[in-house]
């Protein structure tokens, strides 16, 4: 890979904000996380592939959608980003907004990383699409596919930007992130064994 060219991605992201060294082992060392062995990842795979869960009246009706992409590739050299989107909205206020479902319950309120990856979303619409986005919806599947609303906020999308370009420096000059200082994360990780 030419480092000046990559591209991160929504995962990306998320494995940064889970701990920055994955990113080191994952583009400097080359070394695999085999996450496809987590259950919970492979059956959130498995929801993925099985999503066609809510009828568009759902989002006419409820959430004012007057069109509706399916399993959307966006990208951006600008930002060295890219995703696959779940759903790409389009309100009847004339703006935009991703839509993505997860294998989780809801539990009164919405993970930080869940919000990070509908700010990469939404970073992605408004560049390719020109138009704006001010919010995004996760469906929790485990909670009887119940929706939330996520506000986007030009805070978000700084944040997201930060993260962005750290993970472009590690993997564009090599150097080795501090870990995480949520400690209990290192018990999931797996690259446990060979982080020092």
């Amino acid at each position: 890979m030419d480092d000046t060219n990559a591209m991160i991605t929504v995962s990306d992201v998320l494995e940064y904000m889970f701990c920055p060294r994955f990113i080191f082992y994952m583009y400097c060392l080359t070394i695999s996380q085999y996450e496809g062995r987590r259950f919970k990842v492979q059956t959130g795979r498995d929801v993925h592939e099985k999503k066609r869960i809510t009828n568009p009246d759902y989002f006419r009706k409820k959430l004012g959608v007057c069109g509706r992409c399916q399993e959307v590739y966006l990208s951006s050299e600008t930002h060295h980003i890219k995703a696959i989107v779940d759903d790409v909205l389009t309100f009847d206020d004339g703006t935009m907004g991703p839509f993505e479902y997860k294998f989780s319950e809801f539990k009164g309120r919405i993970p930080e990383t869940y919000e990070m990856q509908l700010a990469f979303q939404a970073l992605l619409i408004q560049e390719v699409y020109h138009s704006k986005v001010t919010r995004g919806y996760i469906c929790f599947v485990r909670s009887q596919n119940v929706v939330k609303e996520v506000p986007i906020s030009e805070e978000m999308i700084d944040s997201l930007a930060e993260i962005v370009q750290s993970i472009l420096s590690i993997i564009q000059e090599g150097y080795y992130p501090k870990k995480t200082i949520i400690t209990n994360r290192c018990d999931d990780c797996t690259y446990r064994k060979i982080c020092v």
